[in-house]
């Protein structure tokens, strides 16, 4: 619990931050779940605009401090090299 003013800012800055963070993570991994499902479906068309998606969410995120840099950078490269196997 918190003694001073400044803890209770800092309470309620972490309360805030943890909310947003939560809701960049929840819509970057439903993203690359779209973009994934594309890709195991084989439709290559349909994929591109997803794998897209995803990548600017990964970015994202990775500018927003929710990911590390390269967690960010693995995905989109898994995600990539999936995506140019389809052919």
């Amino acid at each position: 619990m918190a003694n001073h003013a400044s803890a209770e800012k800092r309470n309620r800055q972490r309360l805030v931050r943890a909310e947003r963070n939560r809701a960049i993570r929840s819509s970057l991994r439903t993203a690359v779940k779209k973009a994934r499902t594309a890709i195991e479906q084989g439709d290559k068309a349909a994929a591109i605009p997803l794998v897209s998606s995803a990548e600017k969410a990964l970015s994202r995120a990775v500018s927003k401090g929710v990911l590390p840099k390269n967690t960010g950078s693995r995905t989109t490269s898994r995600i990539k090299t999936a995506l140019a196997k389809l052919g």
